[in-house]
């Protein structure tokens, strides 16, 4: 084969690998939900100085740029939570990260007082793990467009139960196929991630996040999905009938140190 030939060939070949990574969709990514459980509001502090000037920047020299902090609009006092969205684009990643971290002297350093906590000064009560992969049409979480201030923000954190796999199945599907995730995005829900859980403590079900910029336009933005004409299409399908079995709403709002 001449120079020329050969030339030719490998670029061609090259331009088709090009052509092909470039329509590869990206990867979807996995979700960690840690749920802090705490007594008092001291153990809130505590917690919270140890995400802010430990975990949070951690987590950032692990490779992990954004990372949610929240805590619900109304606590409940007999059980006071912190919620923390932890993204990865791999379960390797998620796999590996406890090792990274058990190597981080900066973390050992600035954490010392959480980390090394005795067991009767306990700085949390439990903590509560949920993990999940992104859907098919949103492999990706994406921070919302929101410019007010956090204080004011309402992030919706839904839960949505299957009565079984099979329907819970159909429920994803009804989002993905049935583009109940471009009807929300279609309508401004402002959505930071949508999951599947995999490992959870009432599964089966799925859960999403949607965002606004305050509780009024929260429900101004619900009452006008439950009107929309495509919703009422979709909803009204004989194939999507009966797919959730329990809907649970947790409004929750972003720490001032919060990525996302």
């Amino acid at each position: 084969m001449k120079y020329s030939t050969l030339c030719l060939f490998f670029g061609l070949l090259t331009g088709l690998f090009t052509h092909v990574s470039a329509n590869t969709p990206p990867g979807r990514e996995f979700y960690q939900i840690k749920i802090y459980h705490l007594k008092t509001e001291l153990q809130v502090q505590r917690v919270d100085s140890f995400l802010s000037m430990a975990y949070l920047p951690a987590l950032h020299r692990a490779g992990i740029a954004k990372v949610g902090v929240f805590k619900p609009i109304q606590q409940d006092t007999a059980d006071l939570k912190i919620y923390v969205l932890v993204p990865f684009r791999s379960l390797e990643q998620f796999e590996k990260l406890a090792a990274v971290l058990e190597k981080d002297a900066v973390l050992a350093k600035t954490g010392a007082s959480y980390i090394d906590a005795a067991y009767n000064d306990v700085p949390y009560t439990r903590i509560e793990t949920i993990l999940l992969k992104a859907f098919r049409d949103q492999p990706m979480f994406q921070l919302p467009n929101l410019t007010g201030p956090k204080s004011e923000r309402v992030y919706e954190l839904r839960s949505y139960e299957g009565p079984t796999e099979k329907y819970y199945v159909n429920k994803v599907k009804m989002f993905n196929d049935g583009d109940e995730i471009g009807l929300f995005r279609r309508l401004g829900f402002n959505a930071v991630f949508y999951g599947e859980v995999i490992a959870g403590s009432n599964m089966p079900n799925l859960m999403y996040m949607t965002t606004f910029k305050d509780r009024a336009d929260r429900d101004a933005h619900w009452k006008t999905f439950s009107t929309d004409p495509e919703w009422k299409k979709l909803s009204g399908m004989q194939e999507y009938k009966n797919n959730v079995s329990r809907n649970t709403q947790y409004f929750l709002r972003p720490v001032e140190y919060s990525d996302i």
